[in-house]
């Protein structure tokens, strides 16, 4: 999708490319207040014109903008952006005035580019919209208000004010492509849904989607539906329905009902019988093999052209659970030629035998929707079918926008198909750009695969992209929620709040005797965070016997000053060495006089443990990716691309203030990183380090060793969770499939 770069405060505000991309949705709007223009980027090439923004836009859109009259407005609008003078400013609304007494749009019969550019001229004025409320030219003051009325450009002032009110953060962008508005929106009249399947545990990818469905139910006053596409019986489980509930709650998303599709299945069958009687859907059982051949070539299935009877025949079949009956799928009746190959009569039910999760039965009696198990190959892509439900089950529970990712766009028309054939009212469907990532699997089939084989401790493992893995990789909600508006992590949201803590590798950790120190241990009271007294305090122990980690001893040169941070300068005396060549122990002499400013190397320190003063044992983790291509495709073997290593530890000693921490805490190991505390093991205080999106900390740490398999271990719950929605939205045991139950009590 397009971007189209603005500073919230860049004078004069740029309406026009602003209005025109939020007009026709072909431009994702970012808001960076470090750029100092305004900048298109459409289809590789780079405009930083408005006038050219706004006819690129127009032109990608399809938006009227060849009359012979739009020159003439577009020189217009130069020119008011430059009139200063009330009299001249008057005589051009004046004009524009007698023109639209008898248009409702400057050319033709529709919008155009240049009623955007010319209205966001005037809407840029500091006093054109004063004169016009003055009500001395009617026809282009009903002109400028239905323009600014349009759900889209409110929408945009909307996300301009948000811009405006968080550009406090320091280079933080706020994507407000999503913030565009919807189409045909009302307030207080809005429905959306999050529809993930209880396949597995929600991962980063599903999160965007449930954080814009979210944030157009409340924009709008409307509500939310959670429903679970319970629709693949082979690999779905009550637990998934538990736990994405509970991730959602983490993430402070909460609907305003919990549905399942599987709550209409008898709708979803009845239906498929009403696409059978109209002529709309026909029974085949070609082998699925020639069928992708077929729709690829645009041949027509041999039964394609059979009778109702023998549809209805090979549908009975089919809900028999009969062998014939496994040989047979339906499939709509929608093209054979279509250029978008998903209308090329897409299959719509087969059998699937498999005991149904909630219900403990098989329905519709053996017939339920495939989902995922060998789906048609679509314009070269594997996309998993929802060609009924989805449609279906939007219109019956009165979703009124259907938010998909535009990797899903070619099948939008098969959506619209399939409400039109059925009857069924209109959804209106909103698409947005997908997050993609480099070296990350989001394929929970994948994901599943990793987990079976040991590689990985469970779905919240910290290497995982689920939500539960990359909270307790240190990512917090608001945090997430930043990400999802500026597409981009940014550690100014813990740095504030983080607390300071010192610790120290014990491989190769170095004694170091400090000649002028204290007889006696001394402790002092320091802040944990010298810039936010909020953050706390913590007690330091000075004395004459100090450790400090090998990397910094080595390069020490002797009679060096260096400083020791929060105490003062010392003067590095003498080094002692081992044939390898390590540092074995230092003497250093404490020069308290010195200046901290002139010295290279500002060091981390902590005094020798002792019985009164004990040092705490700790283990610091990072990790790498699990694969080692940056995307794998379908045709991949996924074992090719497994990393050899993928935790790698290390044994410290730090502060006994960590002892401190409760678990999912985080804080600052200072020159180490932020880590987050993530439990105790074996005795040791376990903190696992959040990455800070620099390239160093993105390379590949993986060594050559062969990679360990993990015992399993039970998914943990960092922070206690109540059931979100109470104990009726998963209940087991007899099928509801005929009668249910409100799912959702307030």
């Amino acid at each position: 999708m397009a971007t189209l770069t603005v500073s919230s405060k860049q004078t004069p505000f740029p309406w026009a490319a602003v209005a025109i991309a939020s007009y026709t949705e072909k431009a994702e709007l970012v808001f960076d207040e470090t750029v100092t223009g305004i900048t298109l980027q459409l289809n590789g090439t780079t405009t930083t014109d408005e006038e050219e923004i706004v006819h690129a836009l127009a032109k990608s859109h399809g938006l009227a903008d060849d009359s012979s009259k739009s020159p003439a407005f577009f020189a217009l609008a130069k020119n008011l952006a430059t009139v200063t003078a009330v009299p001249q400013i008057i005589t051009h609304l004046n004009t524009l005035d007698d023109h639209l007494a008898y248009r409702t749009f400057l050319v033709g019969h529709e919008i155009t580019a240049a009623d955007w550019m010319l209205w966001g001229t005037m809407k840029g004025s500091s006093r054109i919209p004063g004169l016009l409320k003055n009500g001395g030219q009617p026809h282009l003051l009903r002109w400028f208000s239905h323009l600014e009325s349009l759900d889209c450009i409110k929408a945009a002032l909307a996300s301009l004010t948000e811009a405006k009110a968080n550009k406090a953060r320091s280079n933080t962008k706020t994507a407000a492509g999503f913030a565009l508005g919807l189409a045909n929106a009302e307030d207080g009249k809005v429905v959306t849904r999050f529809p993930p399947e209880p396949s597995g545990y929600l991962h980063i990818g599903h999160a965007k989607a449930a954080m814009l469905n979210q944030y157009f139910a409340k924009m709008y006053h409307g509500k939310l539906i959670i429903r679970f596409d319970d629709t693949n019986p082979s690999k779905e489980r009550t637990e998934f329905e538990d736990t994405i509930l509970e991730d959602l709650k983490l993430m402070d998303i909460v609907g305003d009902v919990v549905t399942h599709t599987s709550d209409h299945f008898q709708t979803l069958y009845d239906l498929a019988l009403k696409l059978i009687k109209s002529g709309h859907a026909y029974t085949d059982d070609t082998e699925q093999a020639q069928m992708r051949l077929e729709r690829g070539d645009g041949i027509a299935s041999a039964h394609r052209d059979d009778s109702v009877d023998e549809n209805l025949k090979h549908f009975a079949e089919m809900t028999a659970g009969t062998t014939e009956g496994l040989r047979w799928c339906l499939r709509a009746k929608i093209s054979v030629t279509d250029p978008n190959k998903a209308m090329r009569d897409p299959v719509v039910y087969r059998c699937n035998l498999t005991p149904h999760h909630r219900s403990g039965c098989v329905f519709p009696l053996s017939i339920i929707l495939q989902f995922l198990i060998a789906p048609l190959a679509i314009n070269g892509k594997f996309i998993p079918r929802t060609t009924l439900p989805a449609p279906v089950v939007d219109a019956i529970e009165g979703v009124t926008h259907a938010l998909r990712t535009n990797e899903y766009r070619d099948r939008n028309p098969q959506y619209q198909w399939m409400l039109d054939a059925l009857g069924l009212r209109k959804v209106h469907i909103w698409d947005f750009s997908r997050l993609n990532f480099r070296f990350t699997l989001l394929s929970k089939r994948k994901l599943h695969w990793f987990v079976d084989n040991g590689l990985v401790r469970g779905w919240d493992d910290p290497r995982f992209p689920t939500v539960r893995g990359i909270r307790r990789r240190g990512l917090t909600v608001e945090a997430l929620q930043q990400f999802m508006l500026a597409q981009g992590p940014s550690q100014a949201i813990i740095d504030p709040v983080a607390p300071r803590h010192w610790a120290i590798a014990t491989d190769g950790m170095v004694p170091v005797t400090i000649t002028g120190g204290p007889v006696s241990p001394e402790i002092k009271v320091l802040p944990k965070h010298k810039k936010n007294p909020d953050a706390g305090e913590k007690k330091t122990v000075f004395t004459s016997a100090i450790l400090v980690e090998q990397e910094d001893a080595i390069s020490f040169d002797d009679q060096e000053e260096i400083t020791l941070m929060d105490w003062g300068n010392a003067i590095v005396r003498s080094k002692t060495k081992n044939a390898a060549g390590q540092i074995t122990a230092i003497e250093m002499e404490l020069h308290l006089e010195g200046d901290f400013r002139k010295t290279k190397k500002k060091i981390t320190w902590l005094s020798q443990s002792t019985s009164t003063h004990p040092l705490t044992p700790v283990t610091l983790l990072d990790y790498d990716y699990l694969i080692t291509k940056m995307k794998i495709e379908e045709n991949d073997t996924l074992t090719d691309f497994v990393t050899p290593v993928t935790e790698f530890r290390t044994d410290a000693l730090a502060d006994a203030n960590v002892g401190d921490l409760k678990k999912g805490e985080i804080m600052q190991f200072e020159r180490k990183g932020y880590y987050i505390f993530d439990g105790v093991v074996d005795g040791k205080m376990e903190f696992i380090l959040i990455p800070d999106g620099r390239a160093a900390s993105l390379a590949s740490k993986a060594g050559t060793p062969a990679p360990t398999p993990q015992a399993e271990a039970p998914i943990t719950k960092m922070y206690a969770m109540e059931k979100v929605y109470g104990d009726e939205v998963t209940a087991e045991g007899g099928s509801t499939m005929y009668k249910m139950e409100n799912v959702y009590k307030a």
